[in-house]
């Protein structure tokens, strides 16, 4: 057993973490969680660090009820991954060619598209419910409506602050030196605007009124406000997949042009701010993981380090202490404020060495010295995943 029960809450507040080392804002958070009358139970990742209302890195089992702050405001954000034929051998000594040619065919930050993507046009994607997915989008809050353009011309790109498209290579065993293509987006603004819309329905609500944190607000099943929150974020978490099917599919494309030769593996893709109705010890529960990563006996998930310091491939032992869950990466260690105080651009040259990617003033906040030390956190996580493959990033698209 990794885990320790932190003291003083009504419902179980698992930690696979030194419960010492938890900021005291996040840990007030977890006590928050912890109090809630619909909560069975927390379980505490590795990377754990304070968000908004409820802690990234926090996996929540409801009864009967969900905190649309306990998904987060990037619904559906998460993880996608391909193991390709080629090693390292066959990349070029100069990989700036291969950077800028991912940058001018996924937008990144702000950038969105100048047409919606067309399926039919994209070698490698799925083809399949393009047209009853967006036909959803009319049952959709109304307040969102006016954004349908947007969120067309948003679909297959990446994002900014920690999302990214990385080449990488992997690291040992008998597989030692293969090229892995990986990304990291989610929903972009649409899932956004439905979160923050849906949070605040919910912080109106009369059961609400006494909640330690009103960012914690709850919708309660079998009312209209669960029904319209679950229509809408069932959606958004598709939006997610999708998007990152698109860019995965437009990475694969851009090397499959430099390299004709190469072929790819089955992809493995995973949420890490969701919602899923799962059954623990006889009891179904709507489980929230924000920044965690579903880690059920056998399923592959991803758990990304920094810009600088490489990622894990891993399989889910089925813990269900944790709620079948592991961390989503390595977790912030300090705001992205107080990254920009600390470092420079300098710094963020040396801390990324021998990866290709940007290194100004605009991503300084992404350094790896912001970030807690992934070898740490998948030692904190032993009996919840075990590692298939250690990657280490060559290449890295930042927004």
């Amino acid at each position: 057993m990794n885990y320790s029960t932190l003291p003083g809450t009504r419902a179980p507040v698992r930690v696979w973490t030194d419960p010492h080392s938890i900021e005291p804002l996040a840990a007030q958070q977890l006590r928050n969680i912890g109090a809630l009358p619909w909560v069975q139970g927390v379980a505490v990742m590795p990377d754990v660090h304070y968000g908004k209302g409820a802690t990234v890195g926090s996996v929540i089992a409801m009864r009967q009820a969900v905190s649309p702050a306990a998904v987060g405001v990037d619904i559906g954000c998460g993880m996608s991954a391909v193991r390709t034929s080629l090693t390292a051998a066959d990349l070029p000594d100069d990989l700036a060619g291969l950077r800028h040619a991912i940058e001018d065919t996924i937008p990144v930050g702000f950038a969105q598209r100048d047409a919606a993507v067309d399926p039919r046009r994209v070698r490698g994607l799925e083809q399949a419910g393009w047209d009853a997915f967006w036909r959803r989008f009319n049952g959709l809050h109304e307040g969102v409506g006016r954004l349908e353009g947007r969120a067309h011309s948003q679909m297959g790109t990446l994002g900014g602050g920690n999302h990214f498209v990385e080449v990488c290579i992997e690291q040992g065993g008998a597989d030692a030196g293969r090229v892995w293509l990986m990304l990291h987006s989610g929903s972009r603004n649409i899932g956004k605007e439905l979160a923050e819309r849906h949070m605040a329905v919910a912080r109106t609500l009369a059961h609400n009124a006494d909640l330690p944190d009103r960012d914690l607000a709850v919708f309660l099943s079998g009312t209209p406000e669960m029904n319209a929150y679950r229509r809408d974020l069932w959606w958004a978490q598709e939006y997610a997949r999708r998007n990152r099917a698109v860019m995965l599919a437009l990475l694969m494309n851009v090397v499959r042009d430099r390299f004709p030769h190469v072929g790819y593996d089955e992809p493995i893709s995973c949420h890490h701010n969701y919602v899923a109705e799962e059954t623990y010890d006889g009891v179904e529960v709507l489980v929230t993981r924000k920044g965690a990563i579903r880690a059920g006996a056998g399923d592959l998930g991803i758990i990304p380090g920094s810009m600088g310091t490489g990622s894990y491939i891993v399989r889910g032992r089925g813990n269900a202490d944790a709620y079948c869950s592991a961390s989503h990466g390595a977790g912030r260690r300090m705001s992205r404020g107080q990254a920009k105080r600390t470092f420079s651009t300098a710094d963020l040259a040396a801390q990324t060495a021998g990866v290709e990617c940007r290194k100004d003033a605009g991503v300084v906040d992404e350094i790896p010295g912001a970030y807690k030390d992934i070898t740490a956190v998948m030692a904190q996580q032993t009996d919840l995943v075990e590692v298939v493959a250690h990657l280490k990033q060559v290449v890295c698209v930042k927004g």
